[in-house]
This record gives structure tokens, C-alpha cells and sequence, in this order.
């Protein structure tokens, strides 16, 4: 795979295979703590101020759970050179979310997971066209940026410019969102809390989730280098799993009290926030990035058939059943024997 970034980085490169497990384990269980307190903190001010429980899943709790996908995006960017390790944290995240989190959330849930449809038709319909621009952005960058001097003619540079066009699209979300919560606020009973309390709770929870996101890229950059594999595979599950244990607890613990509304909503909330938000970001980190439309189109293509799939089973009858559920993690489990055989070298749709 040709790089991301358009100068080259120097990393520590770590080799020892038990270190590497060590930072695999910290980093995740640093990004589930930190994401939990901070989607409880979030939770408590969203009550606080009155938003509906939709917003609070699909903005709030959302953004808090997905803190670590934009984290590791900007570190793996700024600190080892590595884009394409964010762009496989994001889309690897974004097929767990869209697979594991709602399939364990029904059977943990009593077997079935309710939905509505509100849910189907804005949120997830919303999600589907945040797919579209962010490959629109980089289908762009590739048309308009081509990288010269190369053989890799579907290589192209992402400027700051054009990552600002999945950026507005967030801006758009947020304010559909926010005056989706205006007249429930009204008439909303507020939840007293001790603000302040809450709001340095939240920042803490950002500075352990910062640990856990370099830890989780400092192994995957690690991984690739051991086994003479590509960053990309390894954002794909390594960084991607760590980085989508706190959506998973938030999705659950939701399910179980039969808030499906906030455990679905977040779902959809936060691979619209990672997809929009959070390699965008990497972007502006770095002023510019080499992207490969060779390996994000595949990785898009199966993102785009698991959301289809699953919007297909969510709205028969607005549930999702055990059966379904068994249906969506059988698709995960294709997904990790792609890529297992991708790293075999017995496929080579991943450039």
C-alpha cells in the first residue's frame, strides 16, 4: 500500500510480541473506562439540559463513545504518519457498530431489540448519505489531486478544503438535531446535577481516553511492523475493536433497561460522527493526506452491504430478532475471514 500522507514520518517501532499484547489490552480497557465515564457524563448533562433521549444517544453519548475513533485517527496521523491506520479504525469501527453492537444488544435485551421510525428513516437514512459523502470526498481528492509520479493512479491528495465538505455535513446533522430537541425541551423535566462535577469528569475522561488511543495505535503500528503486514489490516481490527468497546457497553446497558431508542440511535450517531468527524479531523491535523481509493472502495463497498443488511432486518416489523441477530454476527464473521485471507495474500481486493 502507498502511504497517506504526502512527507514521511519517523515511529518507535516496538517488536516485542508480548508488549505489543500488553498495549492491545491497556489501550482498550483505558478507551472502555474513559468512554464510560464520559458517555455518563455526558448522559447527566444532556438530562441536565433537557435533550431528548434520541439526541442524547445519536449526538451525546454518540460523540462520547467515539472519542477514541477520532483520537486514534489524529495520533496515528500526526504522530507515526499513518492515515490509512485511522481510515481502518473508522471503517473497521463503523462495521463492528453496524454488525456486533445491535445484534448483542438484542439478545442481551431479552432476545429482540425494538426500533421506530424515526429511527429508520432519519437517522439511518442520514447514515447512509454520510457514506456517500465521505467517498465523494475522496473520490475528489483522487479527480482533482492525483498524485504524480507514481503508478498508483488511484492515489490522490485529501487537502484541508475537502475535508471540510464531510465536516458540514456533521454541521448539518447537528442542527436538524438541535432543533429536533427545541420543543421537547420545553416541556422536558430536568435532571439537577452537579455541573461542574460533571463537566471535569468529561475532561478526565478525555485524557484516559487519549492514552488508550495511543496505546491501541502505538500495537497496531507494532503488529504491521512484526508480521510485515499493512497498518491499514490492523486499524482494521486491532485499533477498530479497542476503539468500539465503549459504543458496545453504552448500546447494552441501554438495550437492557429497554432504552432501545438511545442504544440504536447511538449506533447510528456514532459511525455518522467517525465517518464525518473523526477522519476529517486526521485530515486537519495534517494539513493534507495521500488517500488510495484501491483500499478504501472495497473497505466502503462492505460497509455499504453490512448497513444495507442490516436496515433490511431493522425494518421488518421494526424489530430485530434473535434470528437477525445471529444473521448480523455471521456477517462479522465474514467480514474478519476477508480479512484474515487478505493478510494470507489468498485475496487481493485491498491494494
Amino acid at each position: 500500500m502507498t502511504g497517506f500522507l504526502s512527507h514521511d514520518f519517523v515511529h518507535p517501532h516496538v517488536s516485542s510480541l508480548p508488549l505489543l499484547i500488553l498495549f492491545t489490552v491497556v489501550g482498550s480497557a483505558l478507551a472502555w473506562k474513559g468512554g464510560d465515564y464520559l458517555v455518563r457524563s455526558s448522559e447527566r448533562l444532556g438530562g441536565h439540559y433537557g435533550l431528548p433521549p434520541v439526541v442524547q444517544g445519536a449526538v451525546i453519548a454518540a460523540v462520547g463513545s467515539s472519542f477514541p475513533e477520532l483520537s486514534s485517527t489524529v495520533i496515528a496521523t500526526l504522530r507515526y504518519g499513518a492515515f490509512e491506520l485511522g481510515v481502518g479504525a473508522v471503517i473497521g469501527s463503523a462495521v463492528y457498530n453496524i454488525l456486533v453492537i445491535p445484534a448483542v444488544s438484542a439478545l442481551a435485551g431479552e432476545g429482540r431489540l425494538a426500533s421506530n421510525r424515526d429511527l429508520v428513516y432519519k437517522e439511518a437514512q442520514f447514515y447512509l448519505l454520510s457514506l456517500a459523502v465521505l467517498l465523494l470526498a475522496f473520490t475528489l481528492s483522487v479527480l482533482y489531486n492525483p498524485v504524480e509520479g507514481t503508478d498508483a493512479t488511484l492515489d490522490g491528495t485529501m487537502t484541508w478544503l475537502l475535508a471540510l465538505v464531510p465536516l458540514s455535513l456533521y454541521g448539518l446533522y447537528v442542527f436538524i438535531q438541535y432543533h429536533d430537541s427545541v420543543d421537547h425541551r420545553r416541556t422536558a423535566r430536568r435532571r439537577p446535577v452537579a455541573v461542574g462535577k460533571q463537566w471535569a469528569i468529561l475532561a478526565g475522561s478525555l485524557v484516559v481516553i487519549l492514552a488508550g488511543a495511543e496505546l491501541l495505535v502505538r500495537a497496531a503500528v507494532g503488529f504491521g511492523d512484526l508480521f510485515g503486514t499493512s497498518t491499514f489490516l490492523w486499524g482494521l481490527t486491532v485499533v477498530a475493536a479497542g476503539t468500539s468497546i465503549p459504543d458496545t457497553f453504552v448500546s447494552v446497558a441501554a438495550a437492557r433497561v429497554g432504552n432501545a431508542s438511545v442504544s440504536l440511535a447511538n449506533v447510528f450517531g456514532s459511525n455518522v460522527f467517525a465517518l464525518l468527524v473523526a477522519l476529517p479531523a486526521g485530515v486537519l491535523a495534517a494539513g493534507s493526506v495521500v488517500v488510495d481509493l484501491g483500499t478504501v472502495v472495497p473497505m466502503m463497498t462492505f460497509l455499504t452491504f453490512a448497513s444495507v443488511a442490516f436496515f433490511a432486518v431493522l425494518r421488518t416489523e421494526l424489530l430485530l430478532t434473535t434470528r437477525e441477530s445471529y444473521l448480523l454476527l455471521g456477517l462479522y464473521g465474514v467480514f474478519i475471514a476477508w480479512l484474515v485471507a487478505e493478510s494470507a495474500g489468498v485475496t487481493a481486493f485491498l491494494r
